[in-house]
């Protein structure tokens, strides 16, 4: 081959290299090697519905509420603007069973455990809450101050969360747990007087006794066991997902320059107290 020739089928293969990797997919945000589920866009997925305080009137792209609010300025330490986050709605069941996710993140009050983190990532939490135990001024549990006071009523919470888990490994009623798959469908039966009390974080715990049942009472927060601190919501994330790091950071980062601590305050300072039942 001439230096000519040779020089030709240089610039050719150099030209299908360009051509190539122009049509190559891209992934993540400009300059982001990628792990997002659309390029250029901030994916976040919540419930359906969604709920007050965590989320305002339904509407996560509001920006209004606890975990919207959060959702926002975690979208904005990763580099995107408002209009560029998309949301979509799972179930809470959903977001962390195994499998493929069509969020980056999902945030609906997911305590951070060791048994789901088999199946999904977690971010570091950006909450710590505690659980609650709730009833009504007509129900026989109303009297209820101690855990032992407990141990003979009905008492529910929605199936795969801690408040669930709380009932069984803390309170432990003879009855067993009682089953309900939303927070909404254990405040309904509540209110009919199917169980005598539920369990719900806190927040929850003081929307539902001052917005949605008629004459709610706080009996009081479970101990945390052996010390510990409340449950920590994180943010979850696909298992392995490559931004679980930098969506870490990013809660990191709102929590050093005290932007977690101002939204909680805005969004969740009305919740008050609740005595620790022992």
């Amino acid at each position: 081959m001439t230096r000519t020739l040779r020089a030709i089928a240089a610039v050719g293969a150099a030209a299908l290299a360009l051509s190539l990797a122009a049509c190559a997919p891209t992934t993540g945000t400009s300059g982001d090697a990628g792990g997002y589920v659309t390029d250029g866009k901030l994916t976040i997925g919540t419930g359906e519905p969604a709920y007050y305080p965590w989320v305002i009137d339904d509407a996560p792209e509001s920006g209004e509420g606890f975990e919207s609010a959060i959702a926002y300025a975690v979208a904005d330490e990763l580099g995107f603007a408002k209009e560029d986050v998309v949301w979509v709605r799972t179930t809470f069941d959903e977001a962390i069973a195994p499998g493929a996710k069509d969020f980056d993140f999902n945030l609906q009050q997911f305590s951070i455990t060791d048994e789901r983190k088999q199946n999904v990532d977690f971010s570091s939490p950006y909450y710590e809450t505690t659980q609650v135990v709730i009833t009504t001024s007509a129900s026989k549990a109303a009297g209820a101050t101690s855990i032992a006071d407990l141990k003979d009523f009905l008492i529910g919470a929605q199936t795969g969360t801690t408040s669930f888990d709380a009932i069984e490994q803390q309170i432990k009623p003879t009855a067993g747990a009682q089953v309900f798959n939303t927070n909404d469908d254990a405040v309904l039966a509540l209110q009919n007087g199917t169980v005598d009390a539920i369990v719900l974080d806190l927040p929850s715990a003081f929307f539902a006794t001052g917005v949605q049942l008629d004459g709610g009472l706080i009996i009081g927060q479970l101990p945390q066991p052996d010390g510990k601190s409340g449950d920590e919501f994180g943010l979850v994330l696909p298992k392995d997902s490559p931004l679980t790091a930098t969506v870490t950071a990013a809660v990191d980062a709102l929590r050093d320059n005290g932007t977690l601590a101002d939204i909680a305050t805005k969004w969740l300072a009305d919740a008050g107290s609740a005595p620790v039942l022992k």
